[in-house]
């Protein structure tokens, strides 16, 4: 039986979509855990002029190991909620490393 995805990731054709809840301004970029539907992420860039979109985007490739020309952001450039793509990596992988970050 597979495992079933928490809330926050859904499959696509294109890869993994990953919904977030981000938190501006933090004393440092860390999963911090779930935050409703979405996974909470907190990231020390502001979010003016794109900076905080840009600084997760790198935090994400970070985590996952993957370039970060494979992290798309799809929603949410100037909300709090936001949505990312991530081609090229399964589920499971995504989830054992927000898992051992979390």
């Amino acid at each position: 039986m597979p495992q079933e995805l928490p809330p926050y990731l859904k499959k696509t054709k294109e890869g993994v979509l990953l919904e977030l809840h981000v938190q501006p301004r933090a004393s440092r970029n860390k999963v911090v855990g779930l935050y409703g539907n979405r996974l909470k992420v907190a990231i020390q860039a502001p979010p003016a002029d794109g900076k905080a979109n840009k600084a997760l985007q790198v935090f994400l490739a970070r985590l996952f190991d993957v370039p970060k020309s494979r992290i798309v952001l799809k929603s949410g450039a100037s909300s709090r909620e936001k949505s990312f793509l991530i081609t090229n990596v399964s589920s499971k992988d995504i989830l054992s490393k927000i898992t051992a970050v979390a």
